[in-house]
Parts: structure tokens; C-alpha cells; sequence
């Protein structure tokens, strides 16, 4: 009798252990899968829709400066990195020799009218003779032959044409006069515009020489310091926007990898039309006008340029995480599983239709975004307006300011990103951490 009590009680010990176990199990292994989702919140904010792209840092204009003239340089004023004027004195070229031949040329100027007056004196002569020999023949012929008379009517024409040929030898000669005196004012280099050298091809002593092409001395970019050019090229796909953007008189900010915390600013000048195709991706050049103080930038500096294509603030907007998320098919309500099971990816490669290409446009435009419904999650249909990197506006949706959307399932092994919020199913909001 009581081996049997013993083994009915170890039975039931035995069989209410087990039901704790069972009990107990159950529950902690639906505790343990009770899905948390990491939400972010619905805020109202600036949204602005940027195209980034990289581009080069140049002078609005680059000025290369030469002579005109051969000679060694005596006088080099300017070095690299010097600010110049225009009209400022840069090197100098030895005069002596141009200096003689402008010498030589003046002299020839004053022989040539030394040798005018010289004719017109013996033209004033041949026209008193001819006119002493017409008073004399008129007189009485005998006094005067008809063959001096000739004479004297030729010897005054050729002087009359000597007289006309030396004014014409003044003009040739007052000419060479003229050029060598812009040759020796070729010997002083002057700058032509404001700005910075740039660069500087000649020392001082080193002699140029420019029989066949103008030798390169300086170069100079224009007002540097002031206004800089940045050219970048930008994707066939980004170049409407961009344009769009040019004609809104958009901002641009870039930044340079020598002040990497320094925000610059300027804006579209031009979209040139002289596409450049490389492993068949078009590109079109776009110059950006950068004015600022300072000279901070300097040419060929590489430019990480934001085009600001539209900005919209205060608007409703969805984080783009959000809009990211797919969730597995067994966290979804049973309604809204027709949104996953009709989601269809492209395969890589494939090519669309231009008809296919809008309409793939057009659904981007139509989103869902997944809210918590209990233990499972409910598709909400957006209609999006611009998107950025982090946000997204919304156009349409049964959305409210702090409304919570998810953005991901919190596992054991899944960090929590700095900022998010996890909703722990159907536990009341204060519970959210």
C-alpha cells in the first residue's frame, strides 16, 4: 500500500513538474519572440534636395603674359604668389639696342625733311626760270627758244615729283620712327590685368627670344582674390535639375579638402552644352561662380560641390529609413501581405521601355511606410514629395506630427542606433526606450 502512495505521489510530481516546465516555457518563449520594432518619429523640418559632384578650382580668366621683343631681361620685378595691378611694371627687357634703331629712325625722319626743303628750294627756282623764260618769249621769241623753254618746264616737273616723293619718304620714314619706338616700349613689361601670378617662366638675366612665336614669361589669374571659378562635370541624369536650379538662381556649397570644416559658397554660372563621354557615361561641364574674401582658394584645389536643386521647410517629412524597411511576411497583417507578395524586383540588367522607365518614376513617388499594430505591422500608402539623404517630404499619408514608424526589428543581436525609439509591441508609450 504504500509503495503504491509512494509512486502515485512521484507520479504526480513528476507530472506537475512537468506541466511548470511546459507552463512556463511557453510563455517565456513568447516573450522572448514578442517582436520589438525600432521606430523613428514623424517630424515637420527642412527637406532639400541636393546633387553632389566634384569639380576643380581655376581663375575666372588666366592671363599669359609674353614679349614682343628679343633681349635679355635686366629687371624681373615680380615673383610667384605677387599681387599685381594693371598696368604694373613686370620685368624689363635691355633697350639699348631698340633705343639705337629708334635713334637711327629719328635721324632718318629729320634727313628726309632736310631733303624736302632742299627740292623745294630748287622747285622755287625751276618755277621763277620757266616763269623769267614765259616773260621773255612773250616779249619776242628770239629771246627764248621753244627748246629752253621745254627744258625749263621739265626740270621744274621733276622737281615738282622729286618734292612729292620726299613728303611720301618723311611719311616712311616718321612710320619706321613710330614702330621703334613701340618696339622699345615693348622692353617694359606691364601687367594687364589685377590679379596673382600665377606662374613664372623667366629669371632675371635670361635672355628671350621671339624670331618665330611670343615667348611665355608670367602668368597671371585675374582678380583671384576676389572671384574664383569652380568646373565641374556633372552626370547626363543630374543635368536638368541642374539647369532648373540655374535659372532659380539656386546656392551651391562646396568645400575643399585644405579647410575641410570651411563652408564655401557660389553659384551656377553656366552649363556648357560640350558633352565628354568616358566608358560611356556623359558628363556636361558646369562652372560655378565663387565670390568670398580672402585666398583660400587656389587653383586646381579639388571641390566636393552640393547643388542645391529645391528646398522646401516646414514640412511634414518621413525619415528615409522608413522608407527602406521591408518587413518578413510573417510580422505583416494578413491584409496588407498583398503589398509584399506583389513586390516584384527588377533583376540587375534588364532593360526598360521609355513608357516603363516614367511609370517606374512615377510609383517611386508612391511608398509604404510600416506602423506597429499590436503585435504585427500595418502598411500605410505615402504619396512623397522631395527626398534627401535623411528625409523624405509627405505629400499624402495618415500621418500626423510624432506619429512613430518603423524602421527596423530589434533582435538580441541587433544595435540600436543613436536617437531611435523601440516599441515593445502593445505596452503602453511611456514604455518606449
Amino acid at each position: 500500500m504504500r509503495s503504491a502512495l509512494k509512486w502515485t505521489f512521484i507520479v504526480a510530481l513528476l507530472a506537475g513538474s512537468s506541466y511548470a516546465v511546459w507552463h512556463y516555457g511557453t510563455e517565456w518563449f513568447k516573450k522572448a519572440n514578442k517582436p520589438n520594432y525600432q521606430t523613428l518619429l514623424i517630424t515637420r523640418g527642412k527637406v532639400e534636395t541636393v546633387v553632389n559632384s566634384t569639380g576643380t578650382v581655376k581663375p575666372v580668366r588666366t592671363v599669359t603674359v609674353g614679349s614682343f621683343v628679343s633681349g635679355p631681361i635686366v629687371k624681373l620685378h615680380v615673383d610667384f604668389n605677387s599681387k599685381v595691378e594693371k598696368g604694373m611694371k613686370l620685368a624689363e627687357i635691355d633697350p639699348r639696342l631698340l633705343k639705337a634703331a629708334n635713334d637711327r629712325d629719328k635721324a632718318a625722319v629729320n634727313s628726309q625733311k632736310a631733303e624736302k626743303n632742299r627740292i623745294g628750294a630748287m622747285l622755287k627756282q625751276a618755277r621763277a626760270n620757266e616763269k623769267r623764260a614765259r616773260d621773255l618769249m612773250a616779249i619776242n621769241r628770239e629771246y627764248v627758244s621753244q627748246n629752253e623753254l621745254d627744258g625749263f618746264i621739265a626740270g621744274r616737273e621733276s622737281l615738282e615729283a622729286q618734292l612729292e616723293l620726299a613728303e611720301k619718304s618723311i611719311e616712311q620714314a616718321v612710320a619706321n620712327m613710330l614702330n621703334s619706338e613701340v618696339n622699345l616700349g615693348y622692353t617694359t613689361i606691364v601687367s594687364p590685368v589685377n590679379g596673382i601670378v600665377i606662374e613664372k617662366k623667366v629669371d632675371q638675366g635670361q635672355t628671350v627670344a621671339s624670331a618665330f612665336q611670343t615667348p611665355e614669361m608670367l602668368t597671371i589669374g585675374e582678380d583671384m582674390d576676389r572671384l574664383m571659378h569652380v568646373y565641374a562635370s556633372v552626370d547626363e541624369a543630374d543635368v536638368g535639375q541642374i539647369s532648373q536650379a540655374m535659372q532659380r538662381n539656386a546656392p551651391v556649397r562646396f568645400t575643399v579638402d585644405a579647410y575641410p570644416n570651411e563652408l564655401f559658397e557660389g553659384r551656377i554660372l553656366q552649363v556648357r552644352n560640350n558633352s565628354t563621354t568616358n566608358q560611356n557615361v556623359v558628363t556636361y561641364p558646369v562652372v560655378i561662380e565663387a565670390n568670398y574674401p580672402g585666398s583660400k582658394l587656389r587653383p586646381g584645389m579639388t571641390a566636393n560641390l552640393s547643388f542645391t536643386i529645391e528646398t522646401r521647410t516646414q514640412v511634414l517629412r518621413v525619415p528615409s529609413a522608413a522608407l527602406r524597411f521591408s518587413p518578413p511576411l510573417n510580422r505583416v497583417r494578413e491584409e496588407d501581405k498583398k503589398y509584399l507578395l506583389g513586390v516584384t524586383p527588377l533583376a540587375s540588367g534588364v532593360k526598360l521601355s521609355a513608357e516603363d522607365k516614367a511609370k517606374a518614376t512615377r510609383a517611386r513617388n508612391r511608398r509604404l511606410v510600416w506602423v506597429a499594430d499590436g503585435d504585427l505591422l500595418r502598411a500605410v500608402p505615402v504619396k512623397l514629395g522631395l527626398v534627401d539623404a535623411r528625409f523624405a517630404e509627405l505629400f499624402e499619408g495618415d500621418f500626423k506630427e510624432g506619429d512613430a514608424v518603423v524602421t527596423g526589428i530589434i533582435t538580441s543581436l541587433t544595435p540600436v542606433a543613436e536617437g531611435a525609439t523601440v516599441d515593445f509591441g502593445d505596452e503602453d508609450e511611456g514604455e518606449k526606450k
